[in-house]
């Protein structure tokens, strides 16, 4: 899966220049962000699933910014991608239901029906409580799409609240996942995946059999992988329920392979996305003859 975060002071050579074309600076860094993640996704889609897109990157350039993401969006589904909304959101109800209504189906009102960005999947913060989470999953069930919930993330001040003992329960991240897997039980049919899964991150694969344990239905978002050192080749409790169970996902090792490996950056972008995608697929492959 390809991550796309793009960093004004990190774009590929050759887009719009920021100065000389008579745009405020927000404008003409959204021009060339647009251009930007447009060439990412063409030179990486055939090697990729889905995108997972930085909100932070695109809200930090303001009312441009929300413009560019619905275009990159709307690029990604284009070239057969699935949208991942990565804003880590969670609030009360009231306000949970305003974020997960501008992040996938939108909302009526008295003038109309105001459109939300369209996501598959949305990341979500479920520090504030199961009832935080509710207006993202009745959304996301709603729209045909899913929530991905943050339970033990790929940072190293995870640990700091993560993995804190809660008596009785094992871990904070192993009481938010029975809580995922409580929320998505509902949705998952048979032997398939539910609609509410989870963000564990791939540079602790000693958690991934536990979390597999507690939730055995919810698809694993699994960031970390390249430039914060997670492996692929340690993921394979992850793929469990199947190659969709767990999703891989890369976002400065592909869009900076040309300033690691070399070369024009979409060809080391591409080159990169399809290694990572066949070590995915061999791994994936291995785990499912084990299991």
């Amino acid at each position: 899966m390809l991550g796309v975060d793009p960093d004004p002071l990190a774009l590929w050579p050759g887009g719009p220049s920021a100065g000389g074309q008579g745009l405020a600076p927000a404008e003409a860094a959204a021009a060339a962000i647009l251009e930007h993640c447009r060439a990412l996704i063409d030179a990486t889609a055939e090697a990729c699933v889905a995108v997972k897109l930085q909100l932070a990157r695109f809200e930090l350039l303001g009312a441009p910014g929300w413009t560019v993401l619905a275009q990159v969006a709307e690029h990604a589904r284009r070239a057969g991608l699935l949208v991942i909304a990565d804003g880590k959101r969670g609030d009360i109800p009231v306000t949970a239901e305003a974020y997960a209504a501008g992040l996938l189906g939108g909302q009526h009102t008295p003038f109309g029906h105001l459109d939300g960005l369209g996501a598959d999947l949305v990341t979500v913060n479920p520090l504030m409580g199961r009832d935080t989470l509710e207006p993202f999953v009745a959304a996301a069930r709603e729209a045909g799409a899913g929530v991905l919930v943050l339970v033990r993330t790929s940072n190293p001040g995870a640990r700091d609240i993560e993995d804190l003992p809660i008596a009785g329960e094992g871990t904070v991240w192993e009481r938010i996942a029975a809580l995922v897997h409580e929320l998505g039980a509902s949705a998952a049919q048979g032997d398939g995946l539910s609609d509410v899964g989870a963000v564990v991150g791939a540079t602790e694969p000693g958690h991934l059999a536990r979390a597999r344990e507690l939730m055995p239905a919810a698809p694993f978002l699994l960031p970390g992988v390249g430039a914060q050192g997670g492996r692929v080749e340690d993921l394979a409790a992850a793929f469990a329920p199947g190659r969709a169970g767990g999703l891989v996902t890369a976002s400065r090792s592909i869009a900076g392979a040309h300033r690691t490996h070399g070369g024009e950056p979409a060809a080391a972008a591409r080159a990169e996305a399809e290694r990572l995608r066949e070590r995915t697929w061999a791994l994936s492959g291995e785990a499912l003859a084990v299991s």
